[in-house]
């Protein structure tokens, strides 16, 4: 696994890189701004999830990664957090982002073999995160962390990324602020959604 500490005018930042298809694992680590899981733990994860398949529904077939969104989730709540699925008919502008630690996106990405592109669906998570004042977008397939930059920033990202019908964004929260619902500015209110399928979303 390579992990960069990249530096600039606001300090530090984690950063790992992609290897295999394990971008849900880089995506937590930079969120969390440490090496804090690893392949091992979420493949626990994924038979704790699933215990009685042959096949797990839940990481590769080969072994490589490509974790769904239900691993992320169980990382997070080990760590005393969710993940919060934000509903794309709602304007980025109703989030609190004080309240917030961070965000994961999935985004559809092309697949490769080396150099050879290959006709197969896959999809990849990033990790967007507020370091030192700014935001930056960690995505395991940079070099180095992008900077976004304040709110008024990621709030257009934001809404530029969730505009597009294949793409999906997760708020990374407290327990608490999750109970609660403080990641919502006042006076909106979020309506359970039936219709979305965790178990679509890798």
């Amino acid at each position: 696994m390579v992990a960069n500490t990249g530096s600039d005018m606001t300090g530090s930042i984690y950063h790992e890189r992609q290897v295999k298809e394990l971008c849900a694992l880089h995506a937590l680590n930079n969120l969390f701004q440490e090496r804090g899981f690893n392949k091992q733990e979420l493949d626990q994860i994924c038979y704790s999830l699933s215990p009685a398949m042959w096949i797990n529904p839940h990481k590769s077939l080969l072994g490589l990664g490509n974790y769904d969104i239900n691993v992320i989730m169980a990382a997070l709540q080990r760590r005393g957090r969710e993940a919060v699925w934000f509903d794309k008919r709602k304007d980025p502008k109703c989030l609190c982002l004080d309240k917030i630690e961070g965000f994961i996106l999935n985004v559809p990405t092309e697949y490769k073999l080396g150099f050879v592109l290959l006709p197969l669906k896959r999809r990849h998570w990033i990790a967007l995160k507020k370091i030192h004042g700014a935001f930056y977008n960690l995505d395991s397939k940079l070099d180095t962390p992008q900077l976004i930059g304040k709110d008024n920033e990621l709030l257009i990202y934001l809404k530029d990324q969730i505009d597009s019908k294949e793409k999906e964004l997760f708020l990374v929260v407290s327990k608490e602020i999750d109970s609660n619902q403080g990641w919502l500015m006042e006076p909106y209110e979020i309506k359970e959604d039936n219709n979305t399928d965790h178990d679509s979303i890798r």
